[in-house]
């Protein structure tokens, strides 16, 4: 199951398992995150490495590959990544935790980290919370602060598209901030927010301050669907306006903000393919 399939699956309390040598493994998969990869990654590198040292080059090609691909795989499912997925859902219950307690500072900081969990795949690990939240409550609170993220790094991208002198860049910024608009933010944080860092910062910094603003009006959403502005769809119709509110906050502010830092950088002459 991929992290959708998961959160449905606890929701509804069944979590299909493979029997293996006695042991009940969750049939999870991995897409999307971060930790499982990268901890998978390096024991493949690992044996890999063991076995070239040992095994004898005429034997390499049949032996090296399958065995290490094997033993990884085998320990991807057994250890590496039950582990590594319960570090991710401490992560996302430690941020629950500070929404409960405080949810000004959890709206705040879910608001500033959204973007950057987008980058390493562990944003992934709220969708099981998100719909839990829904299963149990009928509504969540972090959903909405997902759609202001996107709509964030697209009004941040929009603002270099009108600054750029580079078509390439104006026309990467063009169609990747509509696609932000639609939820779809990736093309437009690797492809230019992050590029040019200041839009990146930009863009979080209002999404933390919208983020706090409508956990303090109470804002949820009654489900998951498209990000950005169709997001609107998902909320609770009582709270449209703090939400509409919230979406002026992230347009406006990272708009203003990387307008301005860019049009003094990227006067500069070959600053738009130095920075």
């Amino acid at each position: 199951m991929n992290a959708w399939g998961y959160g449905s699956a606890v929701t509804e309390g069944k979590i299909p398992t493979w029997n293996i040598f006695g042991l009940e493994i969750n049939k999870v998969g991995y897409q999307g995150q971060v930790l499982p990869v990268l901890f998978a990654s390096w024991v493949l590198a690992k044996i890999e490495i063991f076995l070239r040292k040992r095994v004898i080059d005429s034997l390499q090609l049949l032996v090296v590959a399958p065995v290490a691909l094997l033993v990884t795989g085998f320990l991807a499912f057994v250890l590496i990544g039950p582990v590594t997925f319960k570090i991710g859902n401490w992560i996302t219950e430690g941020l629950v935790y500070v929404f409960d307690v405080v949810p000004v500072i959890g709206g705040l900081v879910y608001g500033a980290i959204y973007a950057p969990l987008v980058i390493t795949g562990m944003h992934h690990t709220f969708l099981a919370i998100d719909l839990q939240l829904i299963g149990s409550t009928g509504t969540t609170f972090l959903w909405p602060i997902v759609a202001l993220s996107n709509i964030a790094q697209g009004a941040a991208v929009f603002a270099m598209m009108l600054v750029a002198k580079d078509e390439k860049l104006k026309g990467l910024a063009g169609t990747s901030g509509i696609s932000a608009w639609l939820g779809i933010t990736e093309p437009a944080m690797f492809g230019v927010n992050l590029r040019y860092r200041y839009p990146f910062f930009a863009a979080i910094t209002g999404t933390a301050i919208a983020g706090a603003f409508i956990t303090l009006q109470g804002v949820k959403a009654t489900s998951i669907g498209v990000g950005g502005i169709p997001a609107i769809l998902s909320i609770v119709a009582s709270n449209w306006v703090s939400f509409l509110i919230g979406m002026l906050i992230v347009i406006v502010f990272p708009f203003i903000v990387t307008y301005f830092i860019a049009k003094r950088r990227l006067s500069m002459p070959g600053s738009e393919s130095n920075e």
